[in-house]
């Protein structure tokens, strides 16, 4: 064990020796700056390990529910050195994960290497998830619709107390659709009158 242990020692000595830092040939378009990305960074560590019998092997495993890279230098004399790399990201899209194990491997391979290397797509892997654009027709259409119910419902009140508590229940709706739409607040309001009218006119028996 302790000739193999030497044998990696050497070698990957002498593979660092040739190793340079990762060149910055990528455009972060959040920072609008350069960086070096996973291929900069293999480039810079993989050919040079290679040459003095070290092979490369990052597969994603998973320990506790986390999912990581397991970035491993194996020598041609069987040992070998690992280290693990959370994979973190903030949405639950494919998109999202790939740019998280791509982050995981260029910082384990990075960090086992000792080379230089500057922010990628770690910025894509925790972004944050953008809110969706609200489509004001659909939102329109959308208030329209529970205007409706809402007048359906009204008009199958018999009586006043009936005709209250629906408002009373709907009284934040009600708030909300007066900042929204003042006009079909306003159609609310002329519908209490009218039945409340009829309700003096037809009073229940």
């Amino acid at each position: 064990m302790t000739e193999q242990k030497n044998n990696f020692a050497k070698a990957f000595i002498k593979a660092q020796a040739e190793m340079v830092n990762a060149s910055k040939d990528s455009t972060n378009p959040h920072f609008k700056s350069k960086y070096a990305d996973l291929t900069a960074v293999r480039d810079a560590c993989v050919p040079f390990l290679n040459k003095h019998g070290i092979a490369v092997l990052q597969p994603v495993v998973q320990l506790e529910n986390k999912q990581y890279i397991k970035t491993t230098l194996l020598h041609e004399s069987g040992e070998e050195y690992s280290c693990l790399t959370e994979i973190m990201h903030a949405q639950n899209t494919a998109q999202a994960h790939g740019s998280g194990i791509t982050y995981a491997r260029r910082y384990g391979l990075q960090s086992l290497v000792c080379i230089g290397a500057e922010d990628d797509d770690g910025e894509k892997a925790s972004e944050k998830p953008k809110q969706e654009v609200r489509n004001d027709e659909d939102v329109r259409v959308g208030a329209e619709n529970w205007f409706k119910k809402f007048k359906e419902d009204a008009e199958k009140c018999k009586s006043f107390t009936e005709l209250d508590k629906l408002y009373k229940d709907n009284e934040n709706a009600l708030k909300k659709l007066s900042k929204v739409y003042p006009d079909l607040h306003g159609l609310t309001i002329t519908c209490k009158n009218s039945l409340e009218s009829q309700f003096l006119t037809n009073p229940a028996e």
